[in-house]
């Protein structure tokens, strides 16, 4: 077999080195048009896992790197003059011109050529020639762009910029330190690499690059090699304390914009990607060595294992794409946060460290409790106190989830809320035994607010037949008795959910075809504008200004009667595509009245309604509305929109946002994945002040309590899992040890036999 590899970076050169270490016969040529001392950058770091990796597949190779590495464990984060330590992670890290020579020298003994300044032959001459041409040839990928049409690739050039320096200066573990200047916020990334030096990356955002001159500096024109040295001493200048007289050290050193480069594909005919060139992931979690490596070995074990090269390649896409792509999201979202950092400034440092140390959503409250208690205990305390200067009592130590939270006069015993699940069982709107059941259950099970589902505020307002409502008093009084049941059995509260579906209306029940319009007994749908949203879904009446009237007194009908039921918290569901989100969306509102065009005209009717429903609803009770934060559609409702909406509805009376996306468009790409939507709400907390619930992809006790101790939402409404298991809150109690939990008196006897096993 003839293998050609394109780039000697960590993958090309690791790629060559297992290949040929599994079948000597292999003819293995590794092209680099760099001489071999030649690198750009200056430290590389793994964790233990990306260590054990490559033991795994190579011994001898890790042997070698880990007699140079440099280790520690701890996390030093300084915020604008407080520094905080949280130690117990495990870090390794060498110079990134050294591993490049360990790995050249291992391919080398070998048997791999490899070829330092050397161009490779051009695309069809190695295809023609080789069984295997593994492109790793990196982020600006020749091969990736000759094949294009088969790789299909994207890249998305971020907004934030950064330049990469080392610094004489041997700090001893990983380092943030973020600075205020007149101009904004900058920040670096620091880590060690040997006794000596350190990685050294200044990053910030754009508005504030620009407000600092560096675009004029950047835009100097430099030769090969050369470094923006005015941009170097600015970033001297203002890191002087924490470079404590050591300089900065350039290399090639200019500003950037990270690109995130994906790939459909990774495979075309006999050509692999590897590296950069398939992937990247943001510097903030260290992984572009890392994840080239890990194609390297899975590349090799997928030549080694299959029949053929087509088969291997195939495998290899198959086993490699899916881990890269979960890490890459987590890079994203810690890329996002950096691009956002200075939306965090308000916070107090004891929360501004935990968000940073949790930004990627790979480290959580609890991870972090393991590797340092001391640490997290620290924010326990603090925790704590913010609680108990809101006048509410909780111990320290408790379990970021079970703190109590207040909004108007309603103060809930902790942050759960069983998330508005849809169960289509109402007859004429009316619910029955099973709504009781439902939610009774879920509220003995310990979640501090139970929401119903959405509570439709007239016959046509339903979303299909069996949706419940709340338009004659016969449905009022039978949610007058799950309410009571709440209130007299357990410690929940209760919240309904009120809307009206819109151009979502009129289909039939989920399991008989969600969405799908029904086939007899259909009622006229109502939207702002006569657009579908199937293709098989019948045509909404555009809603005229009596329509809009009779919306409005229709939710103040509902409104009142949840009130006369006794419910504790009313939502107005303004998301999902159902009726005012369809004004809210450009998606959907074409109209060209005071309805339609601008954010303010489209969030019209949402802020009427709230308006009269607030003067309705009791004082001291409070309303949540729940919004899609983005339509997940080019020139859609988006996340801008969603901050600019959420001051808007405070404004008028809202106490809290209850944020999800999506589900407005067929035509919606939703970036799906744990948490996923919890940055929207995070974003809107942070850069509105407006409180947030959070729903979506919430499944773990890990979970909420990382998303409660950063602040990135008050609340966690926490659907699926509540569907599975009514008891999700008490559970957590008992996982967690936290004996502050009520517990049903007629269930106390199986806590007692569940401590009993699990004593020792």
């Amino acid at each position: 077999m003839k293998i050609v590899a394109v780039g000697g970076g960590p993958g090309g050169l690791f790629a060559a080195t297992l290949l040929k270490k599994s079948d000597h016969t292999r003819e293995i040529t590794v092209y680099e048009r760099n001489r071999a001392d030649d690198t750009f950058g200056f430290g590389v770091v793994f964790s233990q896992e990306t260590l054990s990796n490559i033991e795994s597949a190579d011994p001898e190779s890790l042997g070698r790197i880990a007699a140079e590495f440099r280790h520690w464990s701890a996390i030093d984060v300084d915020f604008l003059g407080t520094r905080e330590r949280s130690d117990g992670h495990a870090f390794a890290a060498l110079e990134r011109k050294r591993l490049l020579a360990i790995l050249g020298e291992r391919a080398t003994e070998l048997g791999v050529d490899v070829r330092y300044s050397s161009e490779a032959p051009d695309l069809d001459t190695l295809r023609a020639s080789h069984d295997l041409v593994v492109a790793a040839d990196g982020v600006n990928s020749r091969i990736r762009s000759a094949l294009a049409a088969d790789f299909e690739p994207s890249l998305d050039p971020r907004t934030a910029k950064y330049v990469w320096f080392a610094t004489t200066r041997p700090f001893d573990c990983f380092t943030f330190q973020f600075v205020q200047t007149g101009f904004g916020l900058f920040w670096a990334h620091i880590y060690p690499f040997d006794g000596e030096r350190s990685t050294f990356i200044v990053e910030t955002d754009s508005d504030t690059w620009a407000r600092a001159g560096l675009g004029e500096f950047a835009a100097a024109p430099r030769r090969p090699g050369e470094n923006d040295e005015r941009s170097m001493r600015f970033c001297e200048e203002i890191f002087a304390e924490l470079l404590d007289g050591h300089g900065l050290v350039g290399n090639n050193s200019g500003w950037l914009n990270f690109g995130v480069v994906r790939n459909r594909n990774w495979m075309a005919g006999n050509v692999a990607l590897v590296g950069d060139a398939a992937h990247t992931a943001h510097f903030s979690i260290g992984s572009g060595t890392k994840l080239a490596l890990e194609d390297a070995i899975g590349l090799a074990v997928a030549v080694d294992r299959e029949p053929t090269i087509d088969a291997a390649l195939k495998a290899y896409q198959e086993d490699r794409k899916p881990a890269v792509e979960s890490l890459q999201r987590s890079a994203q979202t810690s890329l996002e946060w950096f691009e956002g950092a200075r939306r965090y400034r308000h916070l107090a440092p004891e929360q501004f460290t935990f968000q940073l140390l949790t930004r990627s959503q790979r480290v959580t409250y609890d991870n972090l409790k393991l590797r340092d208690p001391g640490y997290v205990g620290r924010v326990d305390a603090w925790l704590a106190e913010r609680t108990r200067a809101h006048g509410l009592e909780v111990e320290t130590g408790t379990p970021p989830m079970f703190h109590p939270f207040r909004l108007r006069g309603l103060t809930l015993p902790n942050r759960i809320v069983v998330s508005p699940m849809a169960q289509y069982s109402a007859t004429d709107g009316v619910p029955d035994d099973w709504h009781l059941v439902h939610l009774g259950a879920r509220a003995q099970g310990g979640a501090g607010l139970v929401m119903t589902e959405m509570i439709c505020t007239s016959p046509d307002a339903r979303i299909t037949p069996g949706c419940p409502g709340l338009w004659t008093d016969e449905q009022r009084d039978a949610w007058a008795r799950v309410v009571r049941f709440v209130h007299e059995r357990t410690d929940a509260a209760i919240g309904a959910q009120i809307g009206h579906a819109g151009r979502k209306g009129s289909t039939k029940l989920m399991w008989e075809g969600i969405d799908e319009p029904l086939d007899q007994g259909n009622w006229e749908i109502l939207a702002p504008s006569p657009v579908r949203y199937r293709p098989d879904s019948a045509v909404p009446r555009e809603a005229t200004a009596a329509d809009l009237d009779q919306v409005v007194a229709d939710h103040v009908a509902a409104a009142r009667r949840a009130d006369e039921a006794g419910f504790d918290l009313l939502e107005l569901h303004f998301a999902h595509g159902y009726l005012v989100s369809g004004f809210l969306s450009p998606v959907s509102n074409r109209r060209t009245d005071s309805y339609g065009g601008s954010l303010d005209n489209r969030a019209r009717l949402a802020l009427r309604i709230l308006d009269a429903v607030r003067e309705v609803w009791p004082a001291a009770k409070p309303i949540s509305v729940r919004i899609s934060a983005t339509d997940w559609v080019d020139d859609g409702f988006d996340g801008d929109d969603a901050v600019a909406l959420a001051p808007m509805l405070a404004a008028h009376g809202a106490d809290i946002i209850d944020v999800s996306t999506g589900q407005t468009s067929t035509e919606a790409r939703p970036r799906y994945g744990r948490l996923y939507q919890t940055p929207f709400a995070d974003r809107i907390r942070q850069e509105t002040g407006v409180p947030t619930i959070t729903v979506g992809a919430i499944s773990s006790v890990e979970d909420a309590n990382t998303i409660i101790a950063s602040g990135r939402a008050d609340l966690c409404a926490i659907a699926r899992p509540h569907l599975v298991d009514p008891y999700w809150t008490l559970n957590a109690a008992l996982d967690q040890d936290y004996r502050g939990h009520p517990i049903p008196k007629q269930y106390r006897s199986g806590l007692s036999a569940r401590r009993r096993e699990q004593t020792p």
